[in-house]
């Protein structure tokens, strides 16, 4: 197993939209939850999404509504729509898969007021 891979990251202002893309080489990826993490200057890192094998999912107070996580397992990859974006959301985002065992580099999302 590899570490996941991200993309997608940009800067944008806000009101904008990003789409991440996560791509896990792991042949159980479809049996594994799997989740995203962000983490701001000076923070720690904190749990913005995840989603079970079974599409579960369930995200942070602070995204709720305005962020999407989803999964395609035919292509190994792990998705973040994220809409209605804030300056507070700025962060290098990285992905988790499987949950919580292996995270990416982390891609950084800034966005501008």
């Amino acid at each position: 197993q590899v570490q996941p891979v991200e993309s997608g990251g940009g800067l944008v202002q806000a009101g904008g939209s990003l789409r991440l893309s996560c791509v896990a080489s792991v042949s159980i990826f479809r049996f594994v939850a799997m989740g995203w993490y962000r983490q701001a200057p000076g923070k720690q890192r904190e749990l913005v999404a995840s989603i079970t094998p079974g599409d579960i999912t369930n995200y942070a107070d602070s995204v709720r509504g305005r962020f999407t996580i989803s999964r395609d397992n035919a292509k190994n990859t792990m998705y973040l729509q994220m809409n209605t974006l804030k300056p507070e959301d700025t962060a290098v985002y990285y992905c988790s898969v499987p949950f919580g065992q292996r995270w990416g580099q982390g891609t950084q999302v800034t966005v501008s007021s």
